[in-house]
């Protein structure tokens, strides 16, 4: 009987190590990279209400204009990933190349269409006549590091494809220490203000590039790689990460219409709302670290033809989703009290700050299995499904957080709104998951 029940059990152990080995690094990461924006939030808010509600607005604008590219990072890893499972590693390389090239041509397009129409983007996004400067100031220097934003996510892609996930966690470590201390010193040594902390989120932005570069082109000389830009294989990436540019541009819609109504209840709550923003991120990517494992593993998997290996991992993955979010909402709502002195020492955004808190925290669990089968998904190369199951979401989160301000509500009533949308995913994921149709084996889906 013992014997009979062992495979059983050295399975889930075998995926335990899988997960963690990658995950583990990963989580470093990714909790790295919204720390950029929590030190800015930090050094921003003791300038002033105005000013942080500005950078509120401003990151808004900017994490959109960047964000809705993240399909640079994710079908690059699941591409890379079912490469490396089938053993061509010099394919698989060359494909993260062409990522790389697409994501500076696309970095290039949207800095310049940023830059002249800042002022107006902010005003779209209901800035009041104070805040309005200071987004704008922002927005405008930090749009200048959207092209090393871009070849970020594609050289990150690629790495985490080839299962490394150290070599990110050491980058945005030497990011998050650089673009802090950059910003300390030109917002207050410098006396820049907000534009200081623009400019050193830049400068950190473009050392990460650098670095991720000299990895992924050292790499592809070894195996032989070429490094010139291929226009089909440039072509073949964008085709490939067009429905995941839909499906991200449905969730941003999510976020920019939640920072529209925050924006509608006052400065104050749109300060308040930035900060919770800053946290959710912070959250949402320590759980998104699990699915960044996800994304290599199960891209692994298929390209070696492992359908079954692969819905094992996917079911150990969601159990580990749902303990981490646990965890993490009970961390949160007893850490409430330290949280808010860090950010603001506003009155008024503390009153809108504490209860909506609680929200997030209770509603950490359902991120944990959202955040997972987004991963496993995307490393299945599912991405029509993702898209089309963002979109109805859209559809369901948008009348309720609009009607929020009509309905006499606060800031804790449009984070209800946020779970409610987080519930929708997860029922979408999950309907898809025990389908099986994700699971399509081979070097390309």
């Amino acid at each position: 009987m013992t014997q009979a029940l062992e495979p059983r059990k050295a399975a889930p152990r075998r995926h335990d190590r899988e997960i963690l080995a990658l995950a583990v690094p990963a989580f470093g990461a990714l909790v790295a990279e919204p720390l950029f924006v929590l030190a800015d939030s930090a050094i921003v808010g003791h300038l002033g209400t105005p000013q942080l509600a500005g950078l509120g607005i401003a990151a808004a604008l900017l994490t959109t204009a960047v964000s809705v590219f993240v399909f640079l990072a994710y079908a690059t890893t699941a591409a890379v990933a079912r490469r490396v499972g089938a053993g061509d590693l010099k394919a698989a390389i060359r494909q993260g190349m062409d990522g790389i090239w697409l994501a500076l041509l696309l970095g290039a397009a949207v800095a310049a269409a940023v830059l002249p129409t800042a002022p107006w983007l902010v005003s779209l996004l209901g800035a009041s006549d104070t805040v309005a400067p200071h987004a704008t100031t922002y927005l405008r220097i930090s749009a200048l590091g959207i092209p090393a934003m871009l070849m970020v996510l594609a050289a990150t892609g690629v790495i985490r494809g080839l299962q490394d996930t150290r070599t990110p966690l050491y980058v945005a470590v030497g990011g998050f220490a650089l673009n802090a201390g950059l910003n300390a010193a030109l917002v207050y040594g410098a006396g820049l203000g907000i534009a200081g902390s623009a400019w050193g989120t830049v400068l950190a932005q473009f050392a990460m590039a650098g670095a991720y570069l000299a990895v992924v082109v050292r790499g592809a000389r070894r195996h032989g790689a070429s490094l010139r830009p291929d226009a089909a294989g440039i072509r073949a990436c964008a085709q490939a990460g067009a429905p995941l540019l839909v499906r991200t541009l449905s969730l941003r819609a999510v976020l920019m219409i939640a920072t529209f109504v925050a924006a509608r209840l006052g400065d104050a709550d749109v300060a308040a709302h930035q900060i919770l923003l800053s946290l959710w991120s912070l959250l949402a990517f320590a759980l998104d670290a699990i699915a960044i494992a996800g994304q290599a593993i199960i891209g692994r998997y298929l390209g070696a033809g492992d359908t079954g290996g692969a819905k094992a991992v996917c079911r150990r993955m969601v159990q580990w989703g749902i303990a981490s979010g646990t965890v993490l909402g009970l961390l949160l709502a007893a850490a409430r009290p330290l949280i808010v002195p860090l950010f603001t020492t506003d009155p008024a955004v503390e009153e809108a700050l504490l209860p909506a808190l609680l929200v997030v925290a209770a509603s950490q669990p359902v991120a944990g299995i959202v955040f997972v089968l987004d991963g496993v998904l995307m490393g299945a190369g599912d991405g029509r499904y993702l898209a089309w199951a963002m979109l109805a979401t859209l559809a369901v989160f948008a009348p309720a957080a609009l009607l929020v301000p009509a309905l006499g509500g606060g800031l804790t009533a449009l984070w209800w709104a946020m779970t409610l949308m987080m519930l929708v995913r997860m029922a979408t994921l999950q309907l898809r998951t025990r389908s099986g149709r994700w699971a399509v084996a081979g070097a390309t889906r």
